[in-house]
């Protein structure tokens, strides 16, 4: 019921997510899955294919229709729902006015008795390494590669890098991981993380853990990565066509206006909130990738959803102990709750329930058996601390683990529940008895 106006600078809808993040990703991902698919597996289940190749054109107008799509379906329901939409650079001026430069030149000033900045996050850079998105591109330049490069490192083992990583290993490109820490997906389960890395090496992924980039040279056709280990040591020399760093995101907080009119931040450019999104400036909130929390899309939208409602004088609530979180390699993985590493340093007396994908008839009978569903439960109480899947569809499976948490459910409880047969999904019910050592298939 509120009267609202969108300033958007990018001229389309959706931000990050949706025009250079989650659904171009997605697309490439499962276009270059269905090409593996072709080369490796079509074979074993009885179809042959000859001439098999990549139209990469063909590939990336399949994902820019998706996204176009999408962005022009806000459009579409900003018109429903009466959303005046300005497209231009918005800055506040004071707590109740954004000066914003337009799109298509001049400018204009929108009022507003509350305004929520949700600029959201950009790619985070690194000393001495300059993304010109042409030899040395963020996850936006690998969106859009015009070629399959021979050799690509990645610098950075997040979901990010292993998801497009995994996008041009599948089309042919030579990918080389290159990790600072020395584990790859540092929130991951310890177990699952270890399985996982297994997985994407059998893929032909290579990586170089405890390793940092020292030195970066594009005078020549490609580029020379000058590396020693993360101790220090003896240096080496990495050459690919491609460099994609990927070493996480950083909040878009600066050039907006906010220091002027008195906005609090921390030391990484997080604008400080209380638990109704409000800043120390009355009037100004903020949500998404530019508050502290998990910066991922799902999350960004529950703070939106709880801080109008905070304004429409209702109550809001986001639960970032159950946010999930899903990397959509293949196979993927999924996890929601504490990990074991957690749960075990918190002093919790806990049980753990494991089920492999080889026992499970869905996956057998699919031919697509790697990886396990995790469960960890409270010693005591039975309840369900931590869901951790490493399977196709884990990121749809997921949230039923989700739900679970969220009401407190016991591993006896979603045990007891009658799970279809055939489903992967059986999985997590086989893992919640084995909590109890009572898993059927095993």
């Amino acid at each position: 019921g509120l009267k609202t106006t969108c300033i958007e600078k990018r001229g389309t809808l959706g931000g990050t997510c949706l025009n250079v993040g989650c659904i171009p990703s997605k697309a490439l991902l499962h276009s270059s899955h269905m090409y593996h698919e072709a080369k490796t597996s079509f074979a074993h289940h009885g179809v042959k294919i000859s001439n098999l190749e990549v139209d990469l054109p063909a590939m990336m107008a399949q994902k820019d229709k998706a996204v176009a799509g999408l962005t022009k379906g806000i459009e579409g329901l900003f018109k429903k729902n009466k959303v005046t939409y300005v497209k231009g650079f918005g800055k506040l001026t004071s707590p109740s006015e954004v000066s914003v430069d337009l799109v298509d030149g001049g400018n204009t000033v929108v009022k507003g008795k509350n305004i929520i900045i949700a600029t959201g996050s950009d790619v985070k850079s690194l000393p001495g390494i300059t993304i010109d998105e042409k030899k040395i591109v963020s996850s936006t330049g690998a969106l859009c590669l015009s070629g399959i490069p021979k050799k690509m490192v990645v610098i950075g083992a997040g979901y990010i890098g292993l998801e497009m990583g995994s996008v041009w290993n599948r089309l042919g490109t030579e990918v080389t991981v290159v990790e600072f820490a020395p584990d790859i997906v540092p929130s991951m389960d310890g177990e699952i993380r270890k399985q996982f890395q297994r997985m994407l090496q059998k893929q032909k992924m290579k990586f170089m853990l405890k390793t940092k980039v020292v030195g970066v040279d594009t005078s020549g056709d490609g580029v020379k990565l000058t590396l020693e280990p993360a101790a220090g040591g003896e240096q080496s020399i990495l050459e690919a066509d491609i460099v994609l760093v990927s070493a996480g995101r950083t909040p878009y907080t600066a050039g907006l206006g906010l220091d002027a009119i008195g906005v609090e931040m921390d030391k990484a450019g997080r604008i400080l909130v209380d638990k109704r999104f409000m800043t120390n400036v009355s009037g100004v909130y903020a949500i998404g990738d530019a508050i502290p929390g998990p910066m991922l899309a799902h999350k960004a939208e529950e703070d939106g959803v709880a801080c109008v409602e905070f304004l429409a004088g209702k109550e809001g609530h986001v639960d970032y102990d159950l946010v999930p979180g899903v990397v959509y390699t293949h196979p993927e993985v999924a996890s929601v709750g504490k990990t074991e590493e957690q749960v075990k340093a918190s002093g919790i007396a806990y049980r753990v329930g494991k089920f492999p994908l080889m026992a499970n008839s869905r996956a057998k009978a699919i031919d697509d058996a790697e990886g396990m569903v995790k469960v960890v439960a409270d010693k005591e109480t039975d309840k369900i601390l931590g869901v951790h899947i490493m399977a196709q569809n884990a990121g749809e499976i997921i949230h039923e683990a989700v739900l679970a948490l969220q009401y407190g459910a016991s591993s006896e409880d979603v045990a007891r529940i009658c799970h279809a047969h055939p489903t992967v999904s059986e999985a997590l019910k086989e893992a919640c008895l084995q909590t109890h050592s009572k898993a059927i298939h095993i």
